[in-house]
């Protein structure tokens, strides 16, 4: 059964869209920026991590003056282990080569107030290469966890993606992945929706997700996700 976001969900998301977005903080060697989002499902590899249940999410960004070092902390809420937040540690490196983006990083992930003999914790590398032809985008991401929260001991996720820039507000995207995992299912994961640029500083998505595992949980079934991004 195709899960839909509720019409009060979408109209309390939408009402933040009349919001003027403030200037980003510039610091000492860097600049900090902020990002609040609320969504109807908070989706991760193709999975739920909320219960199939509305979330929120914040994180904080420090960028060097060259734009290539960011740090990231922030938190998400979820439905895993008894906890209700997962809280983020990232730093990473982007640079550029070729006409090719590159996003190499380095998370620490921990869920607060968990179960007895829950694995709260865990550490994720990333490395993505994206590139930009006209309205044409397309990016690889390669996801390795050599130790992951919760009972999947370790995993990797390959995905694939590819978007088209229909006009300077609307994107339409597109993307395919696949994990296999130690202590979980291994399955494949797809999603295809638009983002529309409400303001300069605040996205909505609008996104219909899928696997070929929904066998294995109400967490694996398809649903359609609405989410607001507000980026200062």
């Amino acid at each position: 059964m195709i899960r839909i976001p509720s019409l009060a969900a979408c109209a309390l998301l939408a009402l933040t869209a009349v919001t003027p977005a403030p200037a980003r903080a510039a610091g000492p060697g860097g600049v900090w920026g902020f990002e609040v989002e609320a969504g109807t499902d908070n989706r991760s590899k193709g999975a739920s991590k909320s219960g199939n249940d509305a979330y929120v999410s914040a994180y904080a960004a420090w960028e060097s003056d060259s734009g290539l070092i960011y740090v990231s902390p922030g938190f998400q809420t979820i439905q895993a282990g008894g906890s209700n937040i997962e809280t983020d540690w990232i730093v990473g490196y982007r640079p550029e080569a070729y006409g090719y983006a590159f996003d190499l990083s380095l998370a620490y992930k921990r869920r607060l107030d968990v179960d007895a003999g829950y694995d709260a914790d865990g550490v994720e590398l990333s490395a993505e290469v994206g590139r930009a032809i006209g309205p044409a985008q397309a990016a690889l991401l390669v996801q390795y966890a050599p130790d992951a929260p919760g009972p999947a001991q370790s995993y990797v996720w390959v995905e694939a993606e590819i978007g088209w820039a229909f006009t300077p507000r609307l994107d339409g995207s597109a993307a395919l992945g696949r994990r296999e995992q130690d202590g979980g299912p291994d399955y494949t994961g797809w999603n295809a929706g638009v983002t529309y640029a409400l303001t300069d500083a605040l996205d909505l998505d609008l996104r219909y997700h899928d696997t070929d595992a929904a066998a294995f949980g109400e967490e694996y079934e398809d649903a359609v996700v609405a989410r607001l991004a507000y980026a200062f």
